[in-house]
């Protein structure tokens, strides 16, 4: 018996059902851990986002503070040229944003006549009457979802005075963290031992690496994205090229996945006009990508993260189960400075195994 208890069998079973009951109380108390989840998000969220912009921008306030510029007057100088950047763009795009936003709304139900008769003439012919009336009841269900959606964005106004106080308070966070970022780095280095201090700076450093011109660089191709998507739906003449192209743009962050996302809208709002649109629309976004993927992604952004593909996809399942679209974002970065960490961690055991 005493040979049984000590060997590696019982041991991993041991293991395996203190990770079942583990898993079971995480289970019971699964409420309470998302309760606490939605808090921690909507009170973390407004510093995760200045975090997350102050990292972007620190290199830009490390090359001023190296010319002889101080800190603070870095900061002011880079929050007015972006200050008088975002009002340029606020007094000319928005309205342009808002009134397609609006006209889109108001030709839902016209689209949706249209795109009913189009399915209607294409799948008469050969396509069951349960098939056809399971697509129109869809298409109706689709215009619903869209109009409320629309309109709750349009007329929700607690959830849009929350998104602009968080917009408000976001700028004043990164003027913070930007000023004072050489000290929060001293600071948390003096909570870690002298000896493990060389290690962890050789960590940010090599974290720092692989994610600075990742980060930064999405940012510069995913704005050169929705400019090349609005030319090009502006050439063939698609309605509201400024809101498609913006999606593209944002989507366009998703590695893998984000080219579709970002085209299915233009697509089934072309589906609604003619086939010839759905193909001038499916060939601009083709030839976007096709720009990024071979001239703007390897100029931008440089090296790849070295991730393999199915850990990719497998990082967007998790972060968008986790996050939603915040989580997509998010994901593949998270897992690179993991993979980062862990390699680091591995590297130190098998030394000192070594030594």
């Amino acid at each position: 018996m005493e040979r049984f208890t000590k060997s590696r069998l019982f041991t991993y079973g041991i293991y395996t059902l203190l990770g079942l009951l583990i898993l079971y109380m995480l289970l019971l108390i699964k409420p309470l851990i998302v309760g606490v989840y939605d808090f921690l998000k909507a009170v973390l969220a407004p510093f995760i986002i200045a975090m997350i912009i102050s990292y972007v921008l620190n290199p830009i306030v490390g090359l001023l503070k190296d010319r002889k510029v101080p800190r603070t007057m870095a900061v002011l100088l880079i929050y007015a040229v972006f200050l008088t950047t975002m009002t340029v763009i606020i007094m000319n795009l928005i309205p342009m944003f808002m009134k397609q936003l609006q006209e889109l709304n108001e030709h839902i139900p016209e689209l949706t006549m249209r795109a009913q008769s189009i399915v209607e003439d294409l799948n008469q012919s050969f396509l069951p009457q349960g098939v056809r009336t399971g697509i129109m009841k869809w298409t109706v269900q689709l215009e619903n979802k869209l109009a409320q959606s629309i309109s709750d964005f349009m007329n929700n106004i607690g959830a849009t005075l929350n998104v602009l106080f968080i917009a408000f308070i976001i700028p004043f966070l990164i003027f913070y963290i930007l000023k004072d970022f050489d000290v929060f780095e001293r600071t948390a280095l003096k909570y870690v031992p002298k000896s493990h201090r060389k290690h962890t700076v050789m960590l940010l450093k090599d974290i720092d690496e692989a994610l600075g011109n990742y980060i930064r660089g999405q940012f510069i191709v995913c704005f050169i994205i929705g400019i090349l998507a609005y030319l090009g739906y502006w050439i063939i003449g698609m309605p509201y090229p400024l809101l498609l192209a913006a999606v593209v743009a944002i989507c366009n962050i998703i590695p893998y996945l984000g080219p579709f996302l970002g085209a299915a809208p233009a697509i089934i709002m072309a589906s609604t006009i003619s086939l010839k649109m759905v193909l001038l629309v499916a060939l601009v976004n083709m030839i976007c990508q096709i720009l990024e993927s071979n001239v703007i992604s390897p100029q931008v952004v440089g090296r790849t993260l070295h991730l393999h593909p199915l850990l990719i996809i497998f990082a967007l399942l998790v972060g968008g189960e986790i996050a939603g679209v915040i989580g997509l974002i998010l994901a593949v970065p998270f897992f690179a400075a993991m993979k980062v960490i862990l390699q680091h961690i591995f590297t130190y055991y098998v030394r000192r195994k070594t030594i």
